[in-house]
């Protein structure tokens, strides 16, 4: 889901990406902190063009909060995207909740990681402006373009599709 306003830029302009840990029981110690930044460089560099964002793993009362403050939704959810495009190349800011995260790992039958990579590549489309809602289909083909390419599960739009 992409959110109408950004949030804080603070990403160093020399990084390509930023993983941040909202609170450290957000992400339980079987998840593997490097094979998640070294997917996001993947994204970064194959799926932005390079371009930089901002990544934070927290819970779902962050998420919860976000929702709330920026789109008037008073429940959690999985991923809101602050798309905030600049001249220097950064994206935007994607906030990720770990809690819905291993639920929907558990009820699609694949690993946290796993699910936590198709929540990413699915907020950095919403950076790149694309909306699964308006675009007639254009995100969800490159969703599942890049899903392939990447080897990851069913991605989200795919998952809700008849």
């Amino acid at each position: 889901m992409a959110a109408r306003r950004a949030g804080p830029k603070t990403v160093s302009p020399d990084r390509e990406y930023e993983l941040l840990i909202g609170r450290p029981q957000a992400c339980p110690a079987r998840l593997r902190r490097g094979a998640l930044r070294a997917f996001a460089r993947r994204l970064s560099d194959h799926v932005a063009g390079g371009r930089r964002f901002q990544c934070l793993l927290t819970g779902d009362r962050e998420l919860r909060r976000l929702n709330r403050q920026f789109l008037g939704h008073d429940y959690p959810t999985d991923v809101l995207s602050f798309p905030d495009p600049s001249p220097d190349g950064f994206l935007g800011e994607l906030a990720i909740s770990v809690d819905r995260a291993g639920a929907q790992a558990r009820q699609y039958g694949h690993t946290l990681l796993d699910e936590i990579r198709i929540l990413m590549l699915h907020g950095v489309l919403h950076l790149l402006g694309m909306d699964h809602e308006t675009d007639g289909g254009r995100m969800a083909r490159a969703e599942t373009r890049w899903r392939r390419k990447l080897d990851l599960p069913a991605g989200l739009i795919e998952r809700v599709r008849p």
